[in-house]
């Protein structure tokens, strides 16, 4: 079985968050599968510097920062067709609302990067299933929006500790045709009938086990509907 693993860049604040990307590598792994790292060969949003939050003067590239965390071995997202994988999983990172999406600067009314669009609406229509980490289920909801699919998804909880406008997320979620629902770090939501699989992780606070152990849920459902 092999599981596309679709990247935004290298790092949290613009590009893919690098814990959940690792974990999602293991799990995948462990479970018996084999990944197949993706990225986009596009320049990312902007470049922030990881110590102090301050935007860098400088430019990076999301195939070429993803290649840091996949060891070298990852593809351009125009080379990867619906047949070449059996799912697909994105993690988070601020890079799914700022290089494949702009929801960080638009919100639900911003803008989605067609390739991105393209590989996850292809892979839906034929059944492939998806898992969205973190708040990668707005790449998810961008790419179905104007469609005829009210897809189930989470994003996190208002019932726990967040960093992040829970509410609002969910509200934007629901503007462009999805259906949210609250889920906290300990559980995951599982759309059977649409086969996308959502996972909180780093939206909650959390720690790096929890997380750990809502993407090995997240991953073991996604297996699960390869074959629902």
């Amino acid at each position: 079985m092999k599981i596309g693993v679709l990247l935004s860049g290298c790092g949290v604040y613009d590009g893919a968050e690098i814990q959940e990307v690792v974990l999602t590598l293991l799990a995948i792994n462990e479970l018996g599968a084999e990944a197949v790292c993706i990225s986009v060969d596009e320049d990312q949003y902007h470049v922030i510097n990881h110590l102090t939050g301050e935007e860098m003067p400088e430019k990076r590239n999301m195939l070429v920062e993803s290649a840091r965390i996949a060891r070298g071995e990852v593809v351009e997202i125009s080379t990867i067709q619906p047949a070449d994988i059996d799912a697909l999983v994105i993690p988070g990172g601020f890079g799914s609302a700022k290089n494949f999406t702009n929801w960080a600067f638009e919100g639900p009314d911003g803008t989605i990067n067609p390739k991105v669009k393209l590989l996850l609406v292809n892979m839906i229509n034929i059944g492939k299933p998806i898992a969205a980490l973190c708040v990668s289920p707005v790449v998810v909801a961008k790419a179905l929006e104007n469609s005829s699919i009210e897809a189930t998804l989470t994003i996190g909880s208002t019932a726990a500790d967040s960093p992040y406008d829970i509410g609002a997320f969910t509200s934007g979620l629901e503007k462009i045709g999805a259906k949210g629902t609250m889920k906290t770090v300990h559980a995951i939501q599982v759309d059977q009938k649409n086969k996308i699989v959502t996972a909180p992780c780093y939206m909650m606070s959390a720690s790096i086990s929890e997380v750990n152990q809502n993407i090995r849920s997240a991953l073991k459902a996604l297996v699960e509907l390869v074959s629902f």
